[in-house]
C-alpha cells in the first residue's frame, strides 16, 4: 500500500509562476543563485536558498539565514504572488523537454511509510545536509522542495493523469532553460478518492532524487514526536511533499566522470592496462556511447571507445552489473587509484546535460587530464537496486528535467518542536 494525502498548497499566482519558481537548492552554489535571482525580488531562490541575501562569509546553516527565508516566504504570501487553496487538493505536474513529457502527481506522502522502507531509497544521506534541511522546515515552516519520486507503472492511475492534463492547466510556463512546467489543480472529490485508491494498490514508492529531503522530513517528524505528549499519527509533520511519476516517464542522462592525473603513468601504459578488461579502440569523433557496457575515453586530445569485456562484470549483481561500477572496478580503482569516489579530491563529476564537449573542454583547460563517458543508468537498474536494499555506486544518476521549487509548498504551521 502506497498512501498519498491531498492538502492545501501554496502555489504562485499564474501570472507569477515563471518569475517564482527556481531551480532545487541544491544546483546552484551560492554565487550563480545570486546571479540568478537578481533583480527578481520573487524569486524562490530567496526561500530555498536565503544565503544568496547574504555576503559571501555568511555560514548558510545559520538561524539568521533560515529566518531570512522564513520571512521572504511571508512575503511572497502578503503580496498574494503566492496563494494557498482553500481545499485539500492534488495537484498534476507536467515537464516537457525536447518534446518529451513527464506526468507526475504533487501529493503528501507517509513519513511512517518512509521509515518502514515502502519508501525505497538507493542513496546514503550525510548528517549535515539532512540537520540543514530539517533545520530549514522548522524555521520556514513549511517543505519547500519536494522530493521527485516513481512508481512502477500503472495503466489505471496514468490514465486519471493524462485525463486531468487533457484540460487546462491552471500555470503553464516555459522556463529560462527551454524547459515547460505545467500544473493542474484536483480537488474534485471522486477524483481525489480515485488517485489515492489508485495509490493504494501500489506495493512500494521509489525515490529518484530528493534523499536528503525525505530524510529531513523523517527527522522532523522525530522531532515533533518526542515534543508532542499527543501524537496521534495524523499531525501534518508526519508527512511530505513529494511529486511522484510513472517509471517510464522519467529519462536519465549520464553522469560522467574526470580525473585530475594519470596516477603517474603515460597514456600509452594506462590504455595497455585497460586493455586486459576492455576491448579500447580510437575514435575521430567524440565517443558517447550508444549501449550499455560501452565507455568514452578522452585524453591528449584524442578519444578511445572502452568496450567491457564479457566476464569483467557480475551479470547477476544489482550493483556491480551497473556501468558506473564496471568503470570503477575495472579502471578508476585499479589503474587510477581512486577507492572512494565520494571523498576522493581526485575526481569530478560532470551531469550529462553538458555533453562530451564539457568533457573535452575540462581536459584540454589542463585542470583534468582524463575523461570518461558513459551510458546512462536505466531507470529499471534504479528500481532493481532500491527493492534489494542496496546503495547506487556514487554519481549514477542524472535526472532532467529537473522540477522546480516553488511549484508547490507544504505548509507546516502547527510544528510542535
Amino acid at each position: 500500500m502506497s498512501i498519498v494525502r491531498p492538502f492545501r498548497g501554496l502555489h504562485p499566482a499564474p501570472n507569477y509562476a515563471s518569475q517564482i519558481a527556481s531551480p532545487p537548492y541544491d544546483v546552484l552554489n551560492a554565487r550563480e543563485a545570486r546571479a540568478m535571482a537578481h533583480g527578481n525580488p520573487y524569486s524562490f531562490l530567496r526561500v530555498n536558498k536565503s544565503e544568496l541575501e547574504f555576503d559571501d562569509g555568511v555560514n548558510p546553516y545559520s538561524p539568521e539565514v533560515y529566518e531570512r527565508a522564513y520571512q521572504n516566504l511571508q512575503r511572497f504570501r502578503h503580496d498574494s504572488v503566492m496563494v494557498q487553496d482553500n481545499t485539500p487538493s492534488f495537484y498534476i505536474y507536467r515537464l516537457t523537454m525536447n518534446g518529451r513529457p513527464q506526468t507526475g502527481l504533487v501529493a503528501l506522502t507517509s513519513v511512517d511509510e518512509y521509515d518502514k522502507g515502502l519508501i525505497k531509497k538507493h542513496e546514503h544521506t550525510r548528517p549535515e545536509k539532512v540537520n540543514d534541511r530539517a533545520n530549514h522546515i522548522v524555521s520556514v515552516k513549511a517543505e519547500v522542495g519536494p522530493v521527485f519520486s516513481a512508481f512502477r507503472s500503472n495503466l489505471g492511475i496514468e490514465r486519471i493523469f493524462e485525463k486531468i492534463a487533457g484540460t487546462p492547466p491552471y500555470i503553464d510556463f516555459v522556463a529560462a532553460d527551454g524547459i515547460r512546467h505545467e500544473l493542474w489543480l484536483v480537488s474534485d472529490p471522486g477524483t481525489v478518492k480515485a488517485i489515492v485508491d489508485g495509490f493504494a494498490s501500489l506495493d512500494a514508492l521509489y525515490i529518484a532524487d530528493g534523499h536528503h529531503r525525505s530524510e529531513s522530513a523523517s527527522e522532523v517528524a522525530r522531532r515533533c514526536r518526542e515534543k508532542n505528549s499527543r501524537h496521534t499519527g495524523n499531525e501534518g509533520y508526519n508527512f511530505f511533499l513529494n511529486v511522484i511519476f510513472p517509471d517510464h516517464h522519467l529519462a536519465i542522462m549520464p553522469y560522467n566522470r574526470v580525473v585530475r592525473d594519470l596516477n603517474g603513468m603515460s597514456l600509452p601504459d594506462l590504455i595497455s592496462k585497460a586493455s586486459e578488461k576492455f576491448v579500447v579502440s580510437s575514435q575521430s569523433l567524440p565517443v558517447e556511447p550508444r549501449q550499455p557496457h560501452q565507455f568514452g575515453l578522452y585524453a591528449e586530445r584524442q578519444w578511445y571507445l572502452l568496450a567491457a569485456k564479457p566476464g569483467s562484470w557480475d551479470t547477476q549483481h544489482p550493483i556491480h552489473s551497473i556501468d558506473s561500477a564496471i568503470l570503477s572496478d575495472n579502471f578508476l580503482t585499479p589503474h587510477l587509484g581512486i577507492g572512494n569516489l565520494r571523498t576522493d579530491k581526485r575526481i569530478d563529476f560532470v551531469g550529462g546535460i553538458r555533453g562530451v564537449a564539457e568533457l573535452m573542454k575540462l581536459v584540454d583547460s589542463g585542470d583534468f587530464k582524463i575523461a570518461f563517458s558513459l551510458y546512462p543508468t536505466t531507470i529499471n537498474q534504479l528500481l532493481t537496486v532500491a527493492d534489494a536494499g542496496e546503495v547506487m555506486p556514487p554519481k549514477s544518476t542524472w535526472f532532467e528535467p529537473k522540477l522546480r521549487d516553488g511549484m508547490v509548498v507544504y505548509l507546516l504551521e502547527d510544528l510542535t518542536v
